[in-house]
């Protein structure tokens, strides 16, 4: 998944795309609220009552449990050089670490029944972190062959391995009724999509064109799967990506939004933006995804938060913060929305947890 820090060298894309389908406003003055636990930004009027969760450090990708009364979320605190799975209240109370502490963990979910909890983790093959990606060339991310996703109670014991392949798998998510888990793997090769049981039985591929396919989410009703792309097209992209997999990195430069059936069919692909949009995540209804995109910003490190039609009309921009907002996720009701952002940092670098409600 994306690191918490996203200020980076991102290929600048074709900023008359986003124009061709929607006239984005221009961006209002930031007037940021000196109460650290209140973070509203003018012209954001989808959100109301933010609620800073987190205060300082690296924290992201938090995800609601089925209730909507709890959160699951990756940060590096406590003196930790990697990243590890914590829960806490979606008040902000009750953090608790729920990893094993060793290695390098990400993507983390709760089942439906709030019973069990899912989560990559580098543990079993080094207790140490894995070494960090050289960015000489450009911003890449690590595909770590030692990830491999696991199951365990909401406190953390009753660890349970679920894949055991060699090769990254990771990025995984649960359906609705808690009976197929989807998840990224290199297990053929390439980085494509697979389902499998919640038990980690019944793998099957539903991916398969050359390039990258991962973040993927289910809808509400357990019939369509999001997920964000990139499949290289000319000769040099396809070379290119091909040496850097075997470099064990991909470029994260261009992202577009797909949306398929839960059994891989009708695949479609949602947003042309040229840029690097990613973290898409369903509304309620299936109508309309939210994720996160550079867009707008011609250096491509500015991310805000974008709502679009599955049938990618509609684009609408949400989110108006100077640096990084991403990774949206709704309550199952859709009245709240907790996101991870740069606002209010009192460091560079601080990416925090916020949650707000949402409006129509």
């Amino acid at each position: 998944m994306f690191p918490l820090i996203l200020i980076c060298a991102f290929v600048i894309g074709a900023l008359s795309l986003l124009r061709a389908q929607t006239a984005a406003p221009q961006k209002p003055a930031a007037t940021i609220a000196e109460d650290s636990a209140s973070c509203e930004i003018g012209g954001e009027p989808r959100l109301k009552n933010i609620k800073q969760l987190s205060f300082g450090g690296e924290n992201a990708e938090a995800y609601f449990s089925g209730d909507g009364q709890w959160l699951i979320f990756q940060s590096k605190r406590d003196g930790r050089e990697c990243d590890q799975i914590y829960t806490m209240r979606a008040d902000g109370s009750q953090v608790r670490m729920v990893s094993t502490g060793t290695g390098r963990t990400t993507c983390s979910y709760f089942f439906p029944d709030g019973k069990r909890i899912l989560y990559a983790s580098t543990h079993m093959g080094a207790k140490d972190c894995p070494p960090a990606p050289d960015f000489s060339e450009g911003y890449v991310w690590s595909i770590y062959s030692s990830y491999d996703i696991f199951t365990a109670k909401p406190d953390g014991t009753g660890i349970k391995q679920l894949t055991k392949t060699p090769g990254y798998d990771a990025e995984a998510t649960i359906s609705p009724d808690g009976k197929k888990i989807v998840f990224t793997s290199m297990r053929d090769g390439d980085l494509d999509l697979y389902t499998m049981d919640a038990d980690g039985r019944n793998v099957r591929r539903v991916t398969n064109e050359l390039g990258y396919d991962g973040g993927a989410f289910f809808s509400a009703d357990g019939k369509q799967i999001v997920y964000r792309a990139f499949h290289p097209q000319t000769p040099e992209q396809v070379a290119r990506y091909k040496q850097k997999l075997t470099e064990g990195v991909i470029e994260p430069n261009v992202f577009e939004i797909w949306v398929m059936n839960a059994d891989g069919t009708n695949k479609r692909q949602v947003t042309k933006l040229g840029a690097a949009s990613f973290a898409p995540y369903f509304f309620p209804d299936g109508k309309r995804i939210i994720f996160a995109s550079n867009i707008a910003d011609a250096k491509r490190r500015d991310f805000d938060l974008y709502v679009v039609g599955i049938d990618g009309k509609n684009l609408e921009r949400v989110t108006y913060n100077e640096t990084f907002d991403g990774f949206p996720m709704f309550t199952p009701d859709g009245k709240r929305l907790v996101f991870a952002s740069n606002r209010n940092a009192k460091q560079r670098g601080d990416t925090n947890i916020f949650i707000a409600d949402w409006v129509e």
